[in-house]
């Protein structure tokens, strides 16, 4: 590894050793084998290095909790997606938005790829516009991680900070979402403000291999650092768990957004390859687009249940890795085969 990759990884070693202590938080003793994850997830943790692989696991009821580095705050990536989806289906339970709802857009509201709305959308993109129904965007943004979709969606909500607020008075904290994608993906590579030329994934790599390295990896040091867009795991937990529920929104929303959590067409190789083939799997992934030889982000975040019945939440985030795309899934799918021999 060069010089500056090997200080720039110690740089964010430094930032988790200062905000959480290593190791597993204090867990409660029950059917849940803490001694096993114990023993077992640190062989996990070292195969992830030099990123930082952080995993928690909540039994259905809420009296048995596993966490690995419980204060340390993870970049979100996507994961931010499904919260979003459920703050906006709080405001369709409050009547300030419907479903069927046609929100405007133009190309000035397209964010960068991931997004089947780009794709779709014609070249050159100036000039055209499009009407979706809010659960269309909210599907979207929750089942094929449309960047377009949530920014749009979130926009018509009230934005990011709504979004928190709405997060804090769930009595949800650690988890921040601070900007949109069209923010935050450009920034995380350093480059200029999103503009629709960029959609298509060429362009969007284009532009981004136009900026000179030292900056994409300075920028990705920068990002890694950065408190906004971040979740501790126990803060995934709550979310999963509250949710599950029926804390956060009505019956008939919950519902909904679950379905959407269990046909999401991305990570089919993370947690649900680890989890046996009877079992359902409600869940959001991230991901941060790797460059350099280094992926900021990759996560998974989900509801587990069994075939006999029994049901968990799992999050999984792992930081600043090195490892192949098949390396990074195989962590996430054997987390959760070590859960599921955890449960019993």
């Amino acid at each position: 590894m060069e010089p500056a990759r090997r200080l720039f990884l110690m740089s964010f070693a430094g930032c988790l050793a200062s905000c959480a202590p290593t190791g597993p938080s204090a867990p409660k003793p029950g059917a849940l084998d803490t001694k096993l994850l114990d023993r077992d997830f640190p062989a996990l943790a070292a195969r992830a290095r030099p990123g930082f692989f952080n995993l928690g696991v909540l039994e259905e009821r809420g009296e048995q909790v596993w966490c690995w580095n419980d204060r340390a705050r993870m970049p979100m990536q996507s994961v931010f997606k499904a919260p979003l989806a459920a703050a906006a289906l709080a405001e369709v339970d409050a009547g300030r938005l419907r479903l069927d709802e046609r929100i405007h857009i133009t190309a000035l509201d397209l964010s960068p790829p991931r997004s089947p709305i780009d794709a779709a959308w014609p070249t050159p993109p100036e000039g055209r516009v499009m009407d979706m129904p809010a659960i269309d965007l909210i599907a979207l943004a929750v089942q094929q991680s449309d960047n377009t979709a949530a920014d749009v969606i979130m926009a018509r909500i009230g934005g990011p900070g709504a979004v928190t607020a709405w997060l804090r008075a769930k009595s949800i904290t650690d988890m921040s979402i601070d900007r949109y994608e069209r923010e935050l993906q450009p920034e995380l590579a350093g480059m200029e403000s999103f503009r629709p030329a960029w959609k298509d994934p060429a362009a969007w790599t284009t532009a981004r291999e136009s900026v000179p390295a030292a900056a994409r990896e300075a920028a990705m040091g920068a990002y890694l650092a950065d408190p906004r867009d971040t979740a501790t795991v126990p803060a995934a937990l709550s979310f999963l768990y509250k949710l599950s529920h029926g804390e956060l929104i009505s019956p008939a929303a919950t519902r909904l957004l679950l379905r959407l959590m269990s046909a999401t067409s991305t990570g089919v190789n993370r947690f649900r390859a680890g989890l046996p083939p009877s079992a359902a799997l409600a869940h959001k992934t991230g991901s941060a687009a790797t460059d350099l030889g280094l992926t900021p982000a990759t996560n998974d975040i989900g509801l587990v249940t069994l075939k006999d019945g029994r049901r968990f939440a799992i999050a999984g985030f792992l930081a600043a890795s090195t490892a192949t795309d098949a390396d990074r899934d195989r962590l996430f799918a054997d987390a959760a085969r070590l859960v599921v021999k955890a449960i019993g």
